[in-house]
This record gives structure tokens, C-alpha cells and sequence, in this order.
């Protein structure tokens, strides 16, 4: 990292202040009277909108912070930009809050890359600082290359439109002042007031795909269509003009298809699902998605996965999605969750009882009988030797290395092989109760008996067990 006094013609203090401030009142940044805390790296971007603000800041009348987050990365050139910061700050008479977040830490326990995690944490940084700061607004220094390189890399990962529509000009309490401000007009600025910045040296790698769109295509984008960067935010306007319209549209249509939801789970009607145009679908899907808590990194083809399970699913067909999300297609409505997989707790069972069964929603019911009395399916109830078991008995979850004789089978099979065969949900089979007899399983509740335990012309005592739906509300 260095000082650098970037050459370039840019446009004049004057000129780019004007450009800023049209372009706050365009999209309603400030109404004036505001506390701003501005984020600054260092950066020439950064440093610029500082420098920018403080001269609007008694047009505007604002009043000024800056928050420096430490993302705990460089270690080698962290304390040069604290101090670059601090002078800077000190020479504008604004107030600089220093904020340290464990990027590397929350990665891992997170399971996210570097990218995300400090995204995270960064923004998370930002609002405690505006909170100790008092301030409304948090000031951002993205630019338009930064929108042009962002509408690249959406394009080439699959994004829709909402993805193509790029970094909000204002979202929430944030803005971004510098969003129509071309990088070569901030370093043009900042060489002819004769303005110092320093350089990230992670911005210099080409590892990372933003600064390989950076370094390598957006020389070539330019060389092509020297007003490339004006007309790709044009288009992103016009993209983010269009989704607010369907945002409304949307709406108004998700509140009619509701069914249930909760924070993490959400229930739509499949009768309007099924017959929806695609282009309101996906919107409509989307939104759902957004609904439920902690859900990121779902993308276009995902938003395809689920229209093809609505259009040629059957019921009971579920897709698994990153992040722990789960799209199910039942009778009458589409789930999709992010809920906890739940696992069946172990218990100990002595016939005659009810066994109550809540992460399974299930009540076991056991009794002994004289006689084999009603043929049962296997399923729903079945019918075994007592004489041949051990008891009381044991009601868990599957296990590794489970196996059993299926009754009708004729062989051993593997508790896991059978539930595949048996097409049962991998985030149902945790729930499925497995009822042992000592070290073997007497009954998968639900499927299937086990052969040894079937009752034959000398059975005398017979165990009748059976599941039924329960109430724990």
C-alpha cells in the first residue's frame, strides 16, 4: 500500500461536487439537517466522497463521521491506513471511529467464504458506528465501475433481473453519493486538488473475480465502447425502475398465496403456482425465498429447479438447496424451509403404552394380544412374535450400520439402502422411528416389519404396535 497522487484530467472540485449533490437529490439521499457517517478505507473512492461531502456539508448541513473496519486481513498494512485515516480526519475536523472485525473467525464458524464473511460483518461494523455516531445515514464510496463491474459478474453468474439492476443507490440507511461517478472522474478529482490515497494490495490480485473484471475485462469493455460504463447504468436504472414496478405486482400477488408461514418456513397455494407465467413466477418464488430467515446464495438456476418440480413433480417430491434450504411439493401447497432438520430422540418402551413421539409428530402404540386379530400392513401397525423379543424394548433414530430382515424380504438390507428403496425424504428419515428388540430392529415404524419377529403357528403372545398421527400444539 502506498500514497499515490493519481494523474488524469478528471472534472473540477466544482463540477464533480455538483455531479454528487444532482445526484443526491435524484434519488433522495439527504434532505439536509442529516449526522452522515461516511465509510472510509483509505481508498481513493472513499477519500473522495469524504472530501465531497465535507465541501456540501454546509449546503446540505451535515455533520460529519467516518468509520475505518479493520478487517483484521493485511495485519502488515492496517496500522498505515489507520494512520492515513486519522490525519485525514483530523485535517477535515471529523470524527473517526475505528472498528476491528474477526473476518477469518467468522468465516469458518459460519462455513462462508472470506468475501461474504467480511461483507457481513462489515455492514454489521457500520451500524454500530452509526449507532455510536447517532447518525441516519451510513455514506458508501461504490461508483459506477463498481456498478458496470457488478452487472458483469451478475450477468456471467446467472443473475435475473433483479441481480442485472446492481447495487441500490439507497437501500435503507445506506447511500451512495459516488454510485454515477466514474473511478478516472474520482482519481481526475483527487490528482488535481492534489489529494492523497492509498492502495489496497488485495485490489492489485487477480484471484479474485471482481478484480479480474477489473483489471483484465473492463480495459478491453472500454477499448470496445468508450461510453460502455454510462450506458450499462442506464440500463441498470431502467432494470431497477422495471422491478420496482414488478416488486409492487409481486406483492400483491405473494399475499394471496400464502398459506402459512412462519420466520423460516412459508407454505404456498399450488392451484395459482401451477398456472402462473413464468416471468411473475420466478419474481414470485424469489420473494417467497426472501421471506424466510437467513436464506442467501439462492440463484436463477435454483429459481428453475423449483418452477420444474411445480410443473412436473409429483407430490411429496422435494429439492434440497444450499444453505439448508428445502422446497416441497405437497398435495395443496409448496414448503419451503429452512427450518432445523429434527431428529428423533431415544426411548424406552414397556408394552402395555402409548409412547408420545413430538419430533416425529407420532404416538406409538403398544399392547400385547391373545391372538393375531386384525391382518395389519406393516405400516400403519404391525403384528410380532413377543415370545422372540427382549423387553422393554427400544424406540431411536436410525444409526450407522443399521440393518434389518424385511418382513417378505426374504435377506438382510441396510436400514440406509432401504430407505432409499422405499423413496423415503432424506430430512424425514431422522424422524422415522426404529422400535429394537435388545440389538435388533423389530419394526422401521411406519414401513416394515422385521422377518424374525414374524408370528407363526406357535406363536402364543402376540405385540400388536402402531403409530398414529398426534397433537403436541
Amino acid at each position: 500500500m502506498k500514497d499515490e497522487g493519481t494523474t488524469g484530467t478528471g472534472r473540477s472540485g466544482n463540477s464533480l461536487a455538483a455531479s454528487v449533490s444532482a445526484v443526491i437529490r435524484k434519488y433522495g439521499m439527504l434532505k439536509g439537517g442529516e449526522t452522515v457517517l461516511v465509510g472510509l478505507s483509505g481508498g481513493p473512492d472513499s477519500v473522495c466522497l469524504l472530501h465531497v461531502l465535507h465541501g456540501l456539508a454546509a449546503e446540505l448541513d451535515l455533520k460529519l463521521h467516518a468509520v475505518y473496519v479493520n478487517h483484521n486481513l493485511r495485519p502488515g498494512e492496517i496500522p498505515s491506513e489507520i494512520s492515513f485515516c486519522e490525519r485525514l480526519c483530523a485535517d477535515l475536523g471529523v470524527r473517526l471511529i475505528v472498528k476491528s472485525i474477526d473476518v477469518k473467525g467468522h468465516a469458518a464458524s459460519a462455513r462462508l467464504n472470506l468475501h461474504e464473511a467480511a461483507r457481513q460483518l462489515r455492514y454489521r461494523a457500520f451500524g454500530e458506528a452509526a449507532f455510536e455516531a447517532k447518525a441516519s445515514r451510513i455514506a458508501l464510496g461504490h461508483n459506477a465501475d463498481d456498478q458496470a463491474e457488478t452487472l458483469l459478474m451478475r450477468l456471467m453468474r446467472g443473475a435475473g433481473p433483479t441481480g442485472l439492476a446492481g447495487i441500490p443507490p439507497v437501500r435503507g440507511d445506506i447511500i451512495r453519493p459516488l454510485i454515477e461517478t466514474e473511478r478516472t472522474e474520482i482519481e481526475g478529482y483527487l490528482s488535481a486538488a492534489g489529494i492523497s490515497f492509498l492502495t489496497d494490495s488485495s485490489n492489485l490480485k487477480t484471484d479474485y473475480f471482481r478484480n479480474s473484471i477489473r483489471r483484465e475485462l473492463m480495459p478491453v469493455v472500454r477499448r470496445l465502447s468508450p461510453s460502455a460504463v454510462p450506458t450499462m447504468l442506464h440500463t441498470m436504472e431502467i432494470l431497477r425502475e422495471e422491478e420496482r414496478y414488478f416488486g409492487i405486482l409481486v406483492t400483491k400477488t405473494l399475499m394471496k398465496m400464502i398459506s402459512r408461514k412462519t420466520a423460516d418456513r412459508i407454505e404456498l397455494f399450488m392451484s395459482p403456482l401451477e398456472t402462473m407465467e413464468t416471468v411473475i413466477l420466478r419474481r414470485v418464488l424469489r420473494r417467497a425465498i426472501d421471506e424466510t430467515r437467513g436464506i442467501r446464495g439462492i440463484g436463477l438456476v435454483h429459481i428453475d429447479d423449483i418452477i420444474r418440480l411445480l410443473r412436473k413433480g409429483d407430490s411429496g417430491d422435494r429439492l434440497y438447496l444450499p444453505h439448508g434450504i428445502r422446497v416441497i411439493r405437497e398435495y395443496a401447497v409448496l414448503v419451503i424451509t429452512s427450518e432445523s432438520l429434527k431428529r428423533l430422540s431415544a426411548y424406552g418402551l414397556q408394552p402395555p403404552a402409548d409412547l408420545r413421539l413430538p419430533e416425529a409428530g407420532l404416538v406409538l402404540k403398544a399392547s400385547f394380544e391373545d391372538a393375531a386379530g386384525e391382518v395389519s400392513d406393516g405400516r400403519s401397525s404391525v403384528v410380532l412374535d413377543a415370545g422372540r423379543m427382549k423387553f422393554p424394548l427400544t424406540v431411536r433414530p436410525r444409526a450407522d450400520g443399521d440393518f434389518f430382515f424385511p418382513m417378505g424380504f426374504g435377506k438382510r438390507k441396510k436400514l440406509q439402502d432401504f430407505f432409499v428403496d422405499a423413496k423415503i425424504p432424506r430430512d424425514e428419515r431422522d424422524t422415522v422411528p426404529i422400535v429394537l428388540s435388545g440389538d435388533d430392529i423389530a419394526w422401521v415404524a411406519g414401513y416394515r416389519g422385521d422377518e424374525r419377529f414374524r408370528i407363526s403357528e406357535g406363536t402364543k403372545k402376540f405385540l400388536r404396535l402402531g403409530i398414529v398421527k398426534g397433537n403436541f400444539s
